[in-house]
């Protein structure tokens, strides 16, 4: 099968979260089973200049001026990195000091348009194209007037419906489009990018069945919950799996020591090394807690530190994370006033986050929504036992109760629960049962196989409804 990914981000070539991990591990799965895959992403200023060593370099007639591309093989797929100084050589993917870039609008009409046009010049006709979030929906758009994507049916995936990329409609005119193309678009005073992409692609994905369920209500739909409804039988909900080779603490090079469930010192040593590294207070078989997670209201850090502020006695946290000024600097004061009890690194780092997954015994979630989740799966691979609100993806990969527990689970949007789940968690730490918890977690499959099962069955319906 000839499948064209398309996103603004994707591991290892750009990262700000967990689209990235999700659209490089599915491409590469894909790849891996044998199927030929583009992937499309902008050329970022962060990009290794080492991973276009050897490009083609190719002019595409039907972009705006100064576009192009170049393409790379890059393991088991062909990646395909839009390059356009003006828009895409600058500081930050999406905004910069906590502020969307002004041009986004422009910035991803242009992406969204240019991948269509890029196939074309490579001569690539897909049998699917597979757009991820609002930065790609407009190629769905394009798709439907472009004769050469004639019969190639669209999957549109939700990765997170609380970013809609909501322009004015001089921004989708600018782009090429007349506003029959986008009607029914509207969100407020302005046109969804995302919502467009809803309304033209064949197929519609979230990264969870719990989230397929929860956008189509007025509570986590975000003003799209009635396109979605009606579009219900166009929509499933697919777990995300997580890449068993990026994520295993038995050969993870960022440890100081690595360890697996069969030999579990080199964990004890993890969690000796960060917690001195972070100046956090070591008192006996204390439990480490940690957070990595954007700073967004979403992910709920103001829950987390109200849940631990009169628990710190009983516990050390570290926290990593990025995004919001205002929540940056909430929760790096929060951190001060407890020094040797907790410490926050602002920022995102690959190794830091490595290190806490290892380092810590339990992993906090407490978000208002969570599509997916990334971290309580990789958490469970490293021995590190999530305590989360029940919604979304962490309601679908998290539980309390059952024949295999394998986590904490709290009430959304409520700090007094979720500082009961960790009440439960502390208590159960001092157990003999707790290693039992952490087994499990090591032992869960959140591979992508699963998931690429259900991608591949998707594509399938779709080609046969095509044809």
């Amino acid at each position: 099968m000839r499948i064209l990914q398309a996103a603004s981000e994707a591991f290892p070539f750009c990262k700000t979260g967990g689209l990235a991990d999700v659209v490089g591990a599915l491409s590469r799965q894909l790849g891996e089973a044998g199927h030929e895959v583009l992937l499309f992403v902008p050329r970022y200023r962060v990009i290794d200049p080492a991973i276009l060593d050897g490009a083609q370099v190719l002019s595409v007639a039907a972009a705006p001026e100064g576009v192009s591309l170049r393409v790379v093989r890059h393991r088991s797929i062909t990646a395909v990195f839009v390059e356009c100084p003006r828009l895409f050589d600058r500081e930050g993917l999406y905004w910069v000091d906590g502020r969307d870039h002004s041009d986004n609008g422009e910035r991803f009409a242009v992406f969204s348009r240019v991948l269509l046009a890029g196939a074309r010049a490579l001569g690539f006709k897909p049998d699917i194209v597979h757009l991820h979030d609002w930065q790609a929906a407009l190629a769905a758009v394009f798709l439907k007037a472009d004769p050469f994507f004639a019969g190639v049916p669209s999957v549109l995936s939700l990765h997170n419906i609380a970013y809609q990329g909501a322009f004015p409609a001089q921004t989708f005119l600018e782009a090429g489009l007349s506003p029959q193309d986008f009607e029914g678009a509207r969100v407020g005073e302005n046109y969804s990018f995302l919502k467009a992409g809803l309304i033209h692609a064949d197929w519609l994905t979230t990264v969870s069945p719990s989230y397929a369920r929860e956008v189509q209500t007025a509570g986590c739909g975000m003003g799209l919950e009635d396109v979605l409804s009606r579009r219900h039988d166009r929509l499933e909900g697919i777990l995300n799996g997580i890449d068993l080779e990026d994520w295993d603490p038995a050969t993870d090079s960022f440890l100081p020591q690595r360890y697996s469930g069969d030999r579990m010192t080199g964990k004890s040593i993890c969690k000796r090394e960060l917690m001195a590294a972070c100046g956090l207070q070591a008192e006996g078989d204390i439990p480490l807690v940690g957070m990595v997670a954007r700073l967004d209201r979403q992910k709920g850090w103001d829950i987390a530190q109200e849940a631990l502020e009169s628990r710190l006695e009983r516990c050390r946290f570290v926290g990593v994370g990025e995004g919001d000024p205002a929540l940056v600097e909430a929760t790096s004061q929060w951190a001060g006033r407890h020094p040797g009890q907790a410490h926050f690194f602002c920022g995102y780092n690959e190794e830091f986050a490595h290190r806490l997954y290892a380092a810590c015994d339990m992993l906090l979630m407490p978000s208002r929504f969570e599509p997916c989740g990334l971290g309580q799966m990789i958490a469970m691979r490293y021995g590190c036992v999530p305590v989360v609100a029940r919604t979304g993806g962490l309601a679908d990969t998290v539980h309390e109760q059952g024949e295999s527990p394998n986590g904490f689970t709290a009430k959304p949007d409520d700090a007094a629960d979720f500082g009961r789940a960790l009440d439960r968690a502390f208590t159960r730490h001092q157990e003999m049962t707790w290693k039992e918890l952490m087994r499990i977690g090591m032992q869960a499959d959140f591979s992508w196989a699963k998931s690429l099962e259900r991608y591949l069955a998707l594509y399938g319906r779709a080609l046969r409804e095509a044809r």
